[in-house]
């Protein structure tokens, strides 16, 4: 497409356990602290036969706390509190006002959620057996719905333009924030508000990924969750939100807007071939990095950081190896500086993307790079610099956030500085 628009970040919006504000937790990141903790409530009941001990929770979190009125807090599953909340401080940042500097018509919301409202499923399924079905609520379904945190969020700014919701797993947010990028490209509109959000801690959730032999069952927080080293034995789950502010260029600078980054390529593609499972070639990976690098006209010599996906389980980390020497090529891929904080937040499923690529915009903003804690004995076969342990500072031109999803979802997003 010719005359493609420019899209920059103009806002940011994070919930987390590492944080509750876009300040603490990127200080939290930086400094290598773990939000990983014991699961809540492990002597329930529903919890017999889960020998997972840990999780990311976001910590004695009170929906009211954050300005959520009475009614909005009953009638939303905890996955659209944590959306809203985000959603909130990324307005507050960019300055935007439907109706006053922005068009409502244009003005979008892309927003996803790998699963949606898994508490509220929970819970009234719950009423279902012990009360029949005819005292099932009759907002189940609302609350439940994966597009509805998006929806919400466009009643509450009112945001009548574009609006998608994506369904990926794990690459959820990042295909989100994606194609929004594209909307604003094309022209579909002048800022989109974009990112996922997740809340499935719950026996229910431990049980199917235990099972699925994907969760680490470490006991010990410190331990548990360990990307790219030879003792990693699963991902350790999270919860949260993160939401970005696109906008147009032209748009952003007419109106004195701080812009953050640009964000300059995306990339997606699909393995083909495995329900649960990446494809241990990474190709199909490495095609979705290589096409969002080309599409920033990135080249060799300029310095790389990658956050990468990581999650501690065996094949995502030796096949996502794979796929940025794949990418890259051997020399450039042992030259790019690398993380994964999911080391440090858990892995918060469909929100993972839009989080991490907001520690991409702060670590490209900033020139630093987050560290990948609890890395002190690298896997052979995962033998890039993946800045085991502490952060460190560095000149940064490109910020790369990669995310790879059950189904063989992969997805990349590449962001620089304004020039």
């Amino acid at each position: 497409m010719e005359n493609k628009k420019r899209v920059v970040v103009t806002g940011l919006g994070v919930i987390c356990s590492l944080g509750s504000d876009v300040d603490s937790f990127w200080t939290n990141i930086k400094d290598g602290k773990c939000g990983i903790g014991l699961i809540p409530d492990m002597d329930h009941p529903e919890y017999k036969g889960i020998n997972v001990k840990v999780a990311a929770v976001v910590p004695d979190f009170k929906p009211a706390d954050f300005g959520l009125t009475p009614a909005q807090i009953r009638r939303s599953d905890r996955y659209t509190h944590f959306a809203m909340i985000a959603a909130k401080q990324a307005v507050q940042m960019s300055g935007l006002v439907s109706g006053t500097n922005i068009d409502p018509e244009m003005f979008g919301v892309y927003v996803g959620s790998g699963i949606g409202g898994m508490i509220t499923f929970v819970n009234q399924t719950r009423n279902m057996i012990n009360n029949g079905g005819g005292m099932v609520s009759p907002l189940f379904i609302p609350m439940l719905i994966g597009n509805i945190a998006g929806a919400n969020i466009a009643i509450e700014y009112n945001a009548q333009g574009p609006a998608l919701a994506c369904v990926a797993a794990c690459a959820t947010g990042t295909n989100a924030i994606g194609e929004a990028f594209y909307a604003i490209q094309r022209g579909d509109a002048d800022a989109i508000l974009a990112g996922g959000s997740e809340a499935t801690i719950s026996p229910l959730a431990f049980g199917g990924f235990q099972n699925a032999r994907a969760l680490s069952v470490e006991p010990d927080p410190l331990k548990a969750c360990l990307p790219f080293d030879v003792k990693r034995s699963g991902f350790v789950m999270g919860e949260g939100a993160g939401m970005v502010m696109l906008e147009e260029y032209e748009h952003a600078v007419a109106r004195g807007a701080t812009i953050l980054a640009e964000l300059c390529g995306y990339g997606h593609t699909n393995d083909a071939h495995h329900l649960t499972a990446p494809s241990p070639d990474g190709k199909m990976a490495a095609k979705a990095i290589r096409k969002a690098l080309d599409q920033a006209s990135f080249k060799d010599g300029e310095s790389l950081y990658i956050n990468a996906h990581g999650t501690a389980t065996h094949l995502n980390d030796s096949s996502e190896t794979k796929a940025i020497k794949l990418a890259l090529g051997e020399e450039q891929a042992h030259r790019a500086m690398i993380s994964s904080t999911k080391s440090m937040t858990g892995h918060m499923l469909g929100a993972a993307g839009a989080v991490e690529m907001i520690v991409s915009v702060l670590a490209l903003r900033d020139g630093v790079v987050p560290p990948t804690i609890g890395l002190t004995d690298p896997d052979p076969e995962c033998d890039l610099d993946y800045t085991p342990l502490k952060a460190r500072k560095a000149e940064i031109d490109v910020a790369l956030s990669n995310s790879l999803g059950f189904g063989g979802h992969n997805a990349t997003l590449v962001l620089r500085k304004v020039r």
